[in-house]
């Protein structure tokens, strides 16, 4: 009788393990990288599609949070990449995209209309904000190889993508900082002859607010720009708007709520999605051409990294990758569906 029950309980066991298996969901964050060869602390990502459908995610792959050159990494941070063809459920190895002589950091990416690849960094020389300038790296071949660097800005940071406009103009947000005298800014600069010249940078005025901006823009179903502005010294994240093409800037204003590292997207259905830090990696929404912003919505409230990037994926949702904070952070991914009701929170089948 003993051994009767002993079987039936390890049948049930069994039976249960199966089940739990096969009722298993899959899970809903991903990591997309977690050691690029520079000492196992990644970071700031960004993703884009390409047009043979994969999707590319660049990131700065160093041993802290500033890596500069070093015995061990004499090269200090790096530019890496990672690339999935499923959708975001997987991705590759990490590969190296730029590895310059300085600080390579906050990568972004983009694909022109053209097809070319459009990779967005800036490089530090030494700790605070000593900037070696914002750079563009270009590839024509899908990656395979990349341009020289391109210095678009001088002393300048940057921590989001080219933005190409409607008509063609390719316009990126950048920012000036200097805390020794306590001022920051954000500031623009554009190219009307696909990325050859640049134009001087053009400072957005912000009344006197303490904003490492790290500017990001948005193109509106009106045709201005609209630019989030990262807020600090107790600044509220700002904004500000442009009717000119990114020419001249409204002076910019509290958006209403604390965030760092801003990034827009827009969603299916003309959603607006703005991620970024505070609380932890979080993201608010906005139906009506972002004059006004949904609570707070938590996309991963275990990590403090945030740098949010989003991609649409092909069913209509969105992809949005961010990043741990500390000693081995990696880079995340998590799926949603963005409605006129609210963030719907996605499995990867």
């Amino acid at each position: 009788m003993l051994r009767l029950c002993s079987m039936l309980l390890l049948v049930t066991v069994i039976f249960q393990m199966d089940v739990a298996a096969d009722d298993q969901p899959s899970p809903q964050m991903v990591v997309v990288a977690s050691d690029a060869g520079a000492g196992g602390y990644e970071a700031f990502p960004d993703v884009c599609r390409l047009r043979d459908g994969r999707l590319m995610c660049v990131y700065y792959a160093g041993y802290g949070h500033v890596s500069l050159p070093n015995a061990k990494y004499p090269r200090g941070g790096r530019i890496a990449y990672s690339l999935s063809e499923d959708e975001g459920r997987t991705w590759s190895d990490p590969q190296t995209l730029h590895d310059g002589p300085f600080d390579d950091r906050d990568p972004s990416i983009t694909q022109l209309k053209d097809g070319r690849l459009m990779c967005s960094y800036f490089a530090m020389t030494g700790t605070a904000t000593d900037y070696n300038g914002t750079l563009i790296v270009t590839s024509k071949d899908a990656g395979r190889s990349w341009s020289q660097p391109q210095r678009i800005a001088e002393k300048h940071g940057c921590s989001s993508p080219v933005r190409e406009l409607a008509d063609g103009r390719l316009i990126l947000g950048v920012y000036s900082e200097n805390a020794k005298e306590g001022v920051a800014s954000g500031v623009v600069t554009f190219s009307d002859d696909d990325g050859g010249n640049w134009t001087p940078p053009i400072v957005i005025d912000n009344a006197g607010a303490y904003l490492d901006a790290e500017t990001d823009i948005i193109e509106l179903k009106d045709g201005s720009l609209y630019a989030a502005l990262r807020g600090g010294k107790g600044a509220q994240m700002h904004w500000s708007i442009s009717k000119d093409r990114g020419r001249t800037w409204s002076v910019s204003r509290p958006i209403g709520f604390d965030g760092h590292c801003p990034y827009l997207h827009r969603a299916a259905g003309d959603i607006i999605l703005l991620g970024h830090r505070l609380p932890k990696t979080s993201l608010h929404y906005s139906l009506d051409e972002c004059r006004t912003w949904s609570d707070n919505v938590l996309v991963d409230e275990g990590t403090s990294g945030a740098y949010p990037s989003l991609v649409d994926l092909a069913d209509g949702s969105v992809l949005v990758v961010y990043y741990e904070e500390g000693r081995g952070a990696n880079i995340r991914a998590r799926r949603l569906r963005a409605t006129k009701n609210g963030i719907e929170w996605l499995r990867f089948d």
